[in-house]
């Protein structure tokens, strides 16, 4: 990162310690002393999503909001694209306070605080109405609440979309069908746990090489969501879609808690207000970019299959229990169960 994109977020000189390929060039440890985080004016965020994607969209929108309502005090610059560097170092960032926001889904959220678990399972979810339905009740709030001791307040709750399987070789309708089939998987043990269970092989790979990976026989397949699958264009590789809709991990916006304990009582209110405005925005988009992405696909060769889900859900249950181990984590899974319309 050169100088002047450290002063742009409010950084003092630093020293290097490491190249991070193209991305923050420091480690927390030596960039955090070095940053003063602002209480007014232009807050900033980090988003590892492209600058027109639905999340980094919103955030711009709760932006904006916070801009008119204080007459221009505060604001929100975003750093898209991962200009700052993956999820894992952005998170670190934030909570010591060398970023006032970011968004992060909940997968890098695990290795810190157990209790964002039961959102990552798979199959929890029934459906995308189901996932909403869950993140906006008294469960979500609890669970975004178990992040402040680890410098980090959850503001809200955004759509991952649902995630299904892809590849080249052949259509997934039944567990059977995965056996033998190398799917990548993001560097989660337990996405790995989950595609291991379902017979196939996990292998775990950057989402940057995927495609290249799936062009030359690398891997046989992935697991994505709708607009993912067509933006990183794995669809012109990959021609068997099978909706499994295996995971619907949400995503969060957080903030640093040193920035939070900077603002007034009435511009954390309104903090939160923007917040919660931001994920009807960010819904909106989302469905939107949903409904292009399939229009997309039904225009291409891409063979589209339905799923029996139950039987890919059964073989869970060793993940589940895996990754489940506490009263309080098993409490959620169950409170979030009960809240599918079956």
């Amino acid at each position: 990162m050169r100088d002047d994109r450290l002063a742009s977020l409010g950084c003092g000189p630093v020293s290097r310690r490491r190249l991070l390929g193209g991305g923050l060039a420091l480690s927390a440890a030596t960039f955090l002393p070095a940053c003063k985080p602002r209480m007014s004016g232009l807050l900033t965020g980090a988003d590892t999503h492209p600058a027109d994607y639905p999340t980094v969209k919103a955030v711009e929108f709760m932006g904006r909001y916070l801009f008119e309502r204080t007459g221009g005090r505060l604001g929100i610059k975003v750093y898209a694209g991962g200009q700052l560097g993956s999820e894992t170092d952005t998170l670190e960032i934030t909570s010591f306070g060398g970023l006032d926001f970011n968004r992060v889904n909940f997968a890098p959220l695990n290795s810190i605080e157990p209790m964002t678990l039961p959102f990552s399972l798979p199959f929890v979810f029934e459906s995308v109405a189901h996932m909403r339905r869950v993140v906006d009740s008294a469960v979500g709030d609890e669970v975004l609440a178990t992040l402040e001791p680890h410098g980090l307040i959850g503001l809200c709750i955004y759509d991952s979309g649902a995630r299904s399987f892809y590849n080249t070789r052949r259509a997934i309708r039944t567990p059977d069908d995965m056996a033998g089939l190398k799917l990548r998987v993001p560097a989660s043990d337990l996405y790995v746990a989950m595609v291991n269970a379902l017979g196939a092989n996990a292998v775990p790979i950057p989402f940057g090489e995927v495609y290249q990976s799936l062009a030359q026989g690398v891997i046989d397949g992935a697991e994505n969501n709708w607009p993912s699958f067509v933006s990183a264009r794995h669809y012109e590789v990959a021609t068997y879609y099978s909706l499994t809709e295996h995971l619907l991990t949400p995503e969060a916006l957080v903030m640093s808690k040193t920035s939070w304990d900077g603002l007034s009582p009435d511009d954390r209110r309104l903090v939160r207000e923007a917040a919660k405005l931001s994920v009807v925005e960010m819904r909106r988009l989302w469905d939107q970019r949903v409904t292009e992405a399939k229009a997309t696909i039904a225009a291409s060769p891409v063979a589209v299959n339905a799923v029996e889900k139950e039987p890919f859900a059964a073989l869970m249950r060793p993940v589940w229990d895996q990754f489940i181990t506490t009263p309080a984590q098993k409490s959620v899974v169950e409170r979030i169960l009960a809240m599918r319309e079956g």
